[in-house]
């Protein structure tokens, strides 16, 4: 199915929910659902998790009232179809993904209102794009080896939004901790990495970890979590990257 017909299909499945409830209050709390758009494409390092990592947005979306469209076509990147989403999120996405055509259409996407969501590897992506550094809001920039997968504790240092909420001020996990390069000086970090819990990490005592901006004329989240089969079924993991996903619909309260 496309995407218009799968629209088409959901303003009438929604219209025939309505008509078979009772009154007007049933019409208009009808929400059709938003789609959104799970690019995985790969041109360097390809992780295990992106399949999972799939798996768990369409349920969190089915759970929640919005679906997960999955592609790994860059060419979907274009005004027509772009316009379709209400957030395109970049799962593990590794190297050069978009030529420029379709990087123009996705920054006139996103100045348009449209919104992104980058998890993990999205750091790891269009290292030669600077406007795509300002939209992710840093570049990796190696992690610990032997092994790269270590437990950590996080600190978060703003609970007032949506996506931490619900979080402890210090929050213990393993994962993959990516120290990064080129933070933009304009993201809203949220949660940081302290360093000393853990060895491998080359940021020091400014080392975010997670972060949301509204810079570049929508919104953008990140989070550095999701390397990881296992994060995807962590209760508080799946919560943030929910809660994150409802602040870029603007859902915020939900």
């Amino acid at each position: 199915m496309n995407v218009k017909a799968l629209i088409c299909f959901l303003f009438c499945f929604s219209a025939m929910v309505s008509f078979a409830q009772d009154g007007k209050d049933a019409w208009e709390s009808t929400r059709i659902p938003e789609l959104v758009l799970a690019f995985t494409k790969t041109e360097g390092w390809r992780h295990k998790s992106i399949e999972k990592g799939v798996k768990t947005l369409r349920e969190l979306g089915r759970e929640n009232g919005f679906i997960v469209l999955q592609t790994e076509t860059a060419a979907d990147f274009n005004p027509e179809n772009l316009k379709n989403y209400k957030l395109v999120v970049f799962l593990n996405t590794t190297g050069n993904v978009l030529n420029t055509q379709e990087q123009a259409a996705f920054k006139n996407y996103i100045a348009g209102g449209g919104a992104f969501l980058g998890i993990h590897a999205a750091t790891d992506t269009e290292f030669d794009w600077p406007w795509y550094n300002k939209l992710v809001g840093a570049y990796f920039n190696g992690h610990p080896n032997d092994p790269n997968v270590r437990k950590a504790t996080l600190t978060v240092t703003d609970a007032t939004h949506p996506a931490t909420a619900h979080l402890p001020k210090s929050w213990e996990r393993t994962d993959e901790w990516y120290n990064f390069k080129s933070i933009d000086p304009n993201i809203k970090v949220l949660v940081t990495l302290d360093e000393g819990s853990y060895e491998g990490g080359t940021n020091g005592n400014y080392h975010p970890i997670a972060w949301y901006h509204e810079n570049l004329g929508g919104r953008a989240f990140y989070t550095g979590g999701g390397h990881t089969i296992e994060s995807y079924d962590e209760p508080l993991f799946r919560t943030h990257l929910l809660k994150a996903m409802l602040w870029c619909f603007k859902r915020d309260s939900e």
